[in-house]
């Protein structure tokens, strides 16, 4: 796998830079500012829903994972700046993109955003030269579960079975195709 040019951290995406006028992703760091409070929010809602701290888990991978050549950290930023939604992608395996933390802010959510955001994940991840995405989410995640399967996932659990009876996490994966292959 060829590693893809990489930016500035804080250069706009190519191709994605203006979803609208109010809108723009851009590739950055764990340690950068904006990813902070999305973080800490994201931590703090998977505490309440599953009951235990949640903040460690979301530090269980080294931050160098969601770098390039094999990751990416994206944020959706308004037009002011203000960071409103995110997500990452780390390597699985060498054909395999592993999605992480995709999270709206709560003062903005049902406006689509987590869509555009796992839209350009699969975008940079195909990129990178990732022919497939897993995932895997919550049980007591249902937006999260309703998301993926809007887009396209296939699930890799009985989606007739009571989340909460599996008490785990529930997998899902989508095939991509390579912007290489994609272009004569």
């Amino acid at each position: 796998m060829t590693a893809p040019a990489q930016a500035p951290a804080t250069a706009p995406i190519a191709g994605a830079a203006a979803i609208s006028s109010a809108r723009s992703f851009v590739r950055v760091e764990v340690a950068d500012p904006r990813v902070r409070p999305l973080l800490r929010e994201l931590g703090d809602e998977y505490s309440a829903r599953y009951g235990k701290n949640a903040h460690s888990e979301l530090a269980r991978y080294p931050d160098q994972e969601f770098t390039p050549p094999h990751g990416g950290l994206l944020v959706l930023l308004l037009e002011d700046g203000e960071a409103v939604a995110g997500g990452a992608f780390r390597r699985y395996d060498e054909s395999t993109a592993e999605l992480k933390r995709i999270w709206t802010h709560s003062a903005h959510r049902r406006r689509g955003l987590a869509r555009l955001v796992v839209a350009e994940l699969e975008r940079e991840a195909a990129a990178a030269g990732y022919r497939r995405i897993y995932l895997t989410t919550g049980h007591r995640q249902p937006e999260a579960r309703n998301l993926y399967l809007v887009t396209g996932y296939t699930p890799l659990f009985d989606t007739e079975a009571d989340p909460e009876a599996t008490g785990g996490p529930l997998p899902f994966e989508k095939r991509l195709t390579s912007t290489r292959e994609a272009t004569p």
